[in-house]
């Protein structure tokens, strides 16, 4: 996600766009009560979305910090191509000594800094309107200019691999200047393998652009095309229906006759579009099965598993453990929703229904800012600190409008600070969403205080600790404020909300991902049909027959980006475990388990993922440590089930 232009290698493999080097979390919340009338006193009004230019400023993120304006932008997008060319001149040069390779990489450096400015406000711009013709126009632009970008920088990798490995260390030797750049050149030289000529390199690279298209058109066809036909809930009242409003409230209402209408009118309205995005997807697999054959990889697993520098070993076992081992205890969990609503049958729709809707205390943005940043003093000052910027200096932008980006997410920039996007709803799942979002953000800030850009992105593999680990931190804080039972119990399933999220949801699309890929490798067309049916035999298998899965719960695998985004729905399980351990560590350690972690977060890319966690005692290659963290959902869900046990 967060991955320079290839490290100056692997081009053509993805698209270079600010869009694969931001942190996702796609859970959408919606506003509980705002001037545009979406939610009044837990009664569903929406009656209108405010455009744009309507939110408060307040609200809204400040693009100044990246550009004073629109004209600025535009003039450093203009320097880009001769930036490229600074580059180039040292094509063909890098054998001729140390200081040449030093010289090339500065400037390689250098030029993505600045692009990476050009595409992020390009990107913040379309997030927040994607409707505005305008922002498509500079998006696409800026998408534009990565793929010369990436067509620019695409000489290095080969040329490097050329030297020999020998030839490099001894330039790391008599060159203290590259020593910084010691991760970027290690794991050139680990690509050696996997290495096309340079002009292939090159031709790939300035492809970029049509690489990212099936990525492009599922997000066009979500956020532009899409429509929903109105429901009534249980009172006859008409509720309207959009991609946003059902994923983040109305499948979560507590309201049965509402949720499952509306679930009815969101699978007709999806379900019109499964042939072209069975296409899309399909083109995506395709793309990523023809490039790992290309370059030697055994399969496109081993091809992205590559890219994160994570193991086989570590991969098979958070696929595999996490869901065998966390299914008896989420079924026990929808099969209490069972007995508390009074359903007669659980559809897909039913699996977030609220167990206690009557309690869900209401708190405002600066509140639920105040607990996070409270929670947050146990990390240290400066971890608070940064956490305090974010809400303070408008890093994030939480109003909701028309042609604003669904879901949540956390873009870096290294010379200046992370932008957060996230919808505020005055309920205790927006808090743990933006805590979430702020853990990405004290991660980015941490690394670009103490490393070189080259080294700060940290491996996708582990992008998901840092904030997982900040909601753990919240959790914790709210419960430790509060004795009532109630409350307790509250805070409890906020947390398995995360859970459900990472380590079922999430490794549900993992495991249809794997699938996909084994029958694209043997030869099979991935269509829309074979995608739905593939969906189907995961989630029975998953539910064990607890959850009936129709139409709607089939053509889930229309709902998320992440499966345009390489192998990136398993690393929530591989984050939540992390963060999971790393919070029961400091419960038990205190301050030395507290270091731990901060040298994590201060780490960046600096070092390889497995390494990192180990560092901070964390083993994924070890089953157990993955056993240790699913027992842990086990007991939330035994203490929340004996707490409804014990009311009833």
């Amino acid at each position: 996600m967060r991955t320079p232009y290839a490290g100056y290698a692997k081009s053509g493999d993805y698209r270079p766009h600010i869009a694969h080097r931001i942190i996702r979390r796609q859970e959408v919340i919606l506003p509980h009560a705002t001037k545009s009338g979406l939610i009044l006193l837990g009664v569903i009004n929406i009656s209108r979305r405010v455009a744009r230019s309507e939110v408060p400023i307040e609200e809204t993120w400040r693009l100044e910090d990246l550009f004073p304006t629109l004209d600025e932008w535009e003039a450093a997008l203009a320097a880009i191509d001769s930036e490229i060319a600074a580059v180039a001149r040292y094509r063909g040069r890098l054998g001729e000594g140390a200081d040449v390779l030093l010289e090339c990489l500065e400037a390689a450096e250098t030029l993505e800094r600045r692009f990476y400015h050009v595409d992020l406000y390009a990107y913040l711009l379309l997030a927040a309107d994607g409707t505005n013709p305008a922002n498509q126009a500079i998006a696409g632009r800026a998408t534009a200019a990565g793929a010369r970008v990436g067509a620019g920088l695409s000489f290095i990798e080969p040329e490097l691999l050329g030297l020999s490995g020998e030839v490099v260390r001894q330039y790391l030797e008599v060159e203290p200047g590259l020593r910084p750049f010691r991760r970027l050149l290690e794991k050139t030289l680990a690509n050696k393998p996997f290495v096309l000529s340079l002009e292939t390199e090159a031709t790939l690279a300035a492809l970029g652009e049509v690489m990212g298209a099936p990525y492009t058109l599922y997000e066009r066809a979500k956020s532009s095309d899409m429509s929903f036909k109105p429901v009534s809930d249980s009172s006859g009242r008409e509720v309207p229906v959009s991609f946003a409003t059902y994923e983040v409230m109305l499948e979560k209402s507590s309201d049965t006759t509402l949720r499952r209408n509306a679930f009815a009118s969101f699978t007709k309205g999806i379900s019109a579009y499964q042939n072209v995005l069975g296409g899309t997807f399909g083109t995506e697999i395709k793309k990523n099965v023809v490039l790992a054959k290309a370059r030697g990889f055994e399969s496109a697993t081993h091809m992205f598993l590559h890219r994160q520098e994570n193991s086989i070993a570590a991969y098979t076992s958070l696929l595999n453990i996490v869901q065998e081992e966390v299914a008896p205890h989420m079924r026990r969990y929808v099969e209490l929703r069972k007995k508390v609503l009074g359903l007669e049958k659980i559809m897909y729709c039913d699996i977030e229904a609220p167990l206690d809707p009557e309690f869900d205390p209401e708190l405002t943005f600066e509140e639920a800012g105040g607990h996070i940043v409270e929670a947050a003093r146990v990390m240290g000052k400066e971890y608070a600190d940064i956490i305090h910027d974010a809400l303070a200096g408008r890093w994030i932008d939480r109003v909701d409008n028309i042609g604003k980006s669904t879901g949540a997410f956390c873009a870096s920039a290294y010379d200046a600070h992370p932008y957060i996007l996230t919808t505020w709803s005055n309920r205790a799942r927006s808090m743990f969403t933006l805590a979430h979002e702020l853990g990405h953000a004290v991660a980015d800030v941490f690394t670009t205080r103490n490393q070189r850009f080259a080294n700060t992105h940290m491996s996708m593999f582990i992008v998901e600790a840092p904030s997982t680990f900040n909601e753990m931190v919240l959790a914790r804080h709210v419960l430790s404020q509060s004795g009532d039972a109630r409350v307790r119990r509250w805070v409890l399933m906020q947390v398995l909300g995360t859970y459900y999220h990472d380590y079922v949801r999430h490794m549900i699309e993992a495991e249809l991902l794997q699938r996909i890929y084994d029958l694209a490798e043997a030869g099979t067309p991935i269509t829309a049909s074979v995608l739905s049916a593939t969906q189907g035999d995961i989630l029975n298998e998953f539910w064990g027959g607890l959850v009936e899965v129709d139409e709607g719960a089939r053509l889930t695998w229309m709902r998320q980006p992440h499966y345009y985004m390489g192998l990136y729905p398993y690393t929530y399980s591989a984050g939540l475990t992390c963060s999971t351990l790393m919070a029961q560590a400091i419960d038990e350690e205190g301050q030395p388990a507290i270091d731990r972690w901060l040298e994590v977060l201060k780490a960046g890319g600096s070092v390889k993922p497995l390494e990192l966690m180990r560092r901070a005692g964390i083993d994924l290659e070890d089953p157990e440590t993955i056993r240790k963290a699913v027992d842990y959902v086990g007991q939330l869900v035994d203490e929340v089930e004996n707490s409804f046990l014990e009311d009833h």
